[in-house]
């Protein structure tokens, strides 16, 4: 079980099919130093190993901050040229890990998410924010630019003007301007829930539908974000075929015929 792992700057626990992993250093506002780094590799392989997950949520402890950026006092102790560019490698490993994983995964933006926070949270399919979140890459205002994937995977999201905006004043903004350009997916209302409840309802309404379709819906976004739309549409296609072959699609079909709710994963 997730829930037996041990980490010094993470929690990870298992709820059923439902994993939530939590940045645990709320007197830095989560920051992401380089131990909370190797640690979300370790967590991220232990769940994607783990058969019952179907999908994560990723969130912060505390309710100032989901993750405030990377560590300043880590970052300035780089020397060279090198020691930035493996930097910015060691992050985007850790993205990418993220990125990667065949279910759904949702940031649960609790308060702040700046600079590396950001970019954690852009790394998962879906963003869910507090009412009260504030969001922004401010890495010009320290010389530097996003180096996790920011410039790229926010540009991808949300159109190359708003995220040279966004990149180029290192503005911050709030939950409902996220909401409008598309940065986040839902706010959460806090006198009804929390981002986190928010997130878990997003979650379950995810996982009740077919586990490899959901992979697979996964893949052909990705991949098509990386071809022609021609080349996109063939990569559809063959996804679309190779899950009529499936289990899960003789039940979906068979259960809408019935007019009966369908079962998968062993219901």
């Amino acid at each position: 079980m997730l829930d037996e792992l041990e980490f010094n700057t993470l929690t990870l626990d298992q709820h059923g099919d439902l994993a939530v992993l939590t940045l645990n250093r709320p007197q830095v506002f989560n920051a992401l130093n380089g131990e909370t780094l190797m640690e979300l590799v370790d967590a991220v392989e232990a769940i994607a190993e783990e058969p019952e997950i179907a999908a994560l949520i990723i969130t912060g402890a505390g309710d100032k901050a989901f993750a405030a950026g990377a560590d300043i006092r880590e970052l300035s102790r780089i020397e060279n040229v090198y020691g930035g560019r493996e930097q910015a490698l060691a992050g985007q490993n850790v993205m990418h890990e993220i990125a990667s994983l065949p279910f759904p995964t949702i940031a649960a933006i609790n308060g702040y998410a700046l600079g590396g926070g950001l970019e954690l949270a852009l790394a998962c399919d879906v963003r869910v924010a507090a009412s009260s979140a504030k969001m922004g890459l401010p890495e010009v205002s320290l010389g530097i630019i996003p180096g996790y994937g920011g410039t790229q995977r926010l540009s991808r999201l949300i159109g190359p003007g708003r995220a040279l905006d966004m990149i180029l004043t290192g503005r911050q903004v709030d939950a409902q301007e996220a909401l409008q350009m598309g940065l986040v997916n839902y706010v959460a209302d806090i006198t009804q829930h929390s981002a986190l409840e928010k997130a878990r309802e997003v979650a379950e309404q995810m996982t009740r539908n077919a586990p490899i379709a959901l992979s697979l819906a996964k893949e052909a976004v990705r991949r098509g974000l990386s071809s022609s739309l021609e080349d996109g549409l063939e990569i559809e296609a063959d996804l679309f075929g190779l899950l009529t072959s499936t289990q899960d699609f003789r039940e979906g079909v068979t259960a809408f015929v019935e007019k009966r709710g369908a079962k998968f994963r062993g219901e």
